[in-house]
């Protein structure tokens, strides 16, 4: 389910099968849920006007928006990773907000797909489509696997499987962060579970200047996401001069 005209707009602009539109009475922004309405009807896509009072039981948030819609959940698989050459892993990210910031970000910093093992929060969560800003319905999120199941397929396909480290692991600006690799995220108390050590081929750390101790993993995978695009748009930059 997504909530709001800009989630339902991004649910069509992902090409997403969408199986219903349902519209609060007396609800304002009456131009943008005009154009959600034409759009759904252009597509086949019956829109439903319902009762007063009814969004309010159905929908997910306190205050909910005035137009909400249900979506088919994509389904893609780990056959999806052939070919990326940047994939963020998230392991035991349990928090909705945090999981759907993630997806958002490796979106943002061209990702070529987010898994969400076994362990982390549904991805499609409506707390977690909202955080997302509709990137789990544009990006490719493998979810239902095991972490080593996803970690073996990765090192199989020839990625390099970096885990993000609070402490002790290598800076990232020392990391070569240019060819294909996997930027796993553990459970900010917990980190990683046993077991999945194995299937890691090396760490990476952000390095900290002040007193605070760690960063939580929403903020932790922007800074080594975009540093992943910042060093790619250089190395492209500099083949392009050449």
């Amino acid at each position: 389910m997504v909530e709001g005209v800009k989630l339902v707009e991004a649910a069509f602009d992902a090409g997403a099968e969408v199986e219903g539109v349902y519209v609060a009475p007396d609800a304002g922004g009456r131009d943008a849920l005009s154009a959600v309405e034409d759009r759904s009807r252009a597509r086949g896509v019956r829109v439903h006007h319902l009762a007063p009072g009814v969004i309010e039981r159905v929908a997910d948030t306190v205050t909910p928006q005035p137009v909400l819609a249900v979506v088919r959940t994509p389904v893609p698989t780990l056959g999806r990773l052939d070919g990326a050459t940047f994939v963020v892993v998230c392991v035991d990210v349990r928090d909705p907000g945090n999981a759907g910031a993630v997806i958002r970000l490796a979106d943002a910093a061209g990702a070529d797909a987010v898994v969400c093992c076994e362990g982390t929060v549904d991805p499609f969560n409506p707390k977690t489509v909202r955080a997302s800003a509709g990137s789990v319905l544009h990006l490719p999120v493998v979810s239902g696997v095991s972490p080593g199941e996803a970690l073996e397929v990765l090192g199989d396909l020839g990625i390099r499987r970096l885990a993000a480290e609070a402490h002790g692991a290598t800076p990232y600006t020392e990391v070569d962060l240019v060819a294909p690799l996997a930027l796993v995220l553990g459970n900010e108390a917990a980190g990683l579970p046993d077991g999945v050590g194995g299937r890691i081929d090396g760490g990476l750390t952000i390095p900290m200047g002040g007193r605070a101790e760690s960063l939580n993993v929403a903020m932790a995978a922007a800074v080594l996401c975009f540093e992943v695009r910042r060093r790619r748009s250089s190395m492209r930059a500099m083949e392009g001069g050449g």
